[in-house]
């Protein structure tokens, strides 16, 4: 039995029904974990001689608005490809849902066992529509502080509990979250530094919108069928 199954039955039989196997890839393994147990779970994962995930590699949030929709159009995906990203009003009409009906934020926690070497990933779905929240786990690991607020500048994902839950990425006026799939690809606002004003000063968007999809079936002459049969002649 390897060192991953021993973990995985340890984790379930400790765990039992509150957490779920997901599958993964690379002989790592994903448990999904609901956001009443994610506290809880954490710790029990830190203090358990069994398990003992000391540290908190990441926390990572993830917007599933449009997970389980094809985006490319092969031969044609020449301008529509991600058409979607900035039409904010139809991607906010769908909620707090994702286009699979499960909920549209969830976060993922990436754990490390420093003294037995394994590692482990978590996945707990937010709670609410807007704004998603989940319960902070800073308490648990410290370094969920930082990784935290960038959920929450990027995603705009709340953590209930958290010390000091404010922007760290964006400017202070920022509106909006920019990893959010409504978010305008286009942008809003630019920020440059005018020396003859000697501050910074924020102007409308001054690049023209462009095609940011490749076209990715090319027609290519070395498969037309004629020239194939001249190169097997000669």
């Amino acid at each position: 039995m390897s060192r991953i199954d021993n973990l995985a039955a340890g984790i379930e039989a400790r765990f039992g029904a509150r957490v779920r196997r997901l599958p993964a890839t690379a002989g790592e393994l994903t448990y999904e974990v609901a956001a009443s147990q994610l506290v809880e779970v954490c710790r029990a994962l830190r203090d358990a001689g069994e398990f003992a995930f000391e540290q908190l590699v990441d926390l990572a949030g993830i917007d599933y608005l449009h997970h389980g929709r094809a985006e490319w159009k092969t031969s044609a995906a020449t301008s529509s490809g991600f058409s979607r990203g900035v039409q904010r009003l139809a991607c906010a009409a769908t909620g707090g849902e994702s286009a699979s009906g499960r909920p549209r934020f969830a976060v993922v926690y990436h754990l490390l066992s420093v003294s037995r070497n394994v590692r482990l990933r978590l996945r707990c779905y937010c709670l609410g529509e807007e704004p998603p929240i989940l319960p902070t786990v800073v308490d648990v690991w410290a370094s969920a502080n930082w990784f935290e607020r960038e959920a929450f500048d990027l995603f705009g994902i709340l953590f209930r509990g958290h010390p000091d839950l404010r922007r760290i990425l964006t400017d202070y006026g920022f509106i909006g979250h920019p990893f959010r799939k409504d978010f305008p690809l286009v942008g809003n606002v630019e920020l440059r530094y005018d020396p003859d004003k000697g501050r910074v000063v924020y102007e409308p968007v001054s690049i023209e919108p462009r095609t940011v999809v490749p076209k990715v079936i090319r027609d290519d002459n070395r498969y037309e069928p004629t020239l194939r049969e001249g190169a097997e002649r000669g």
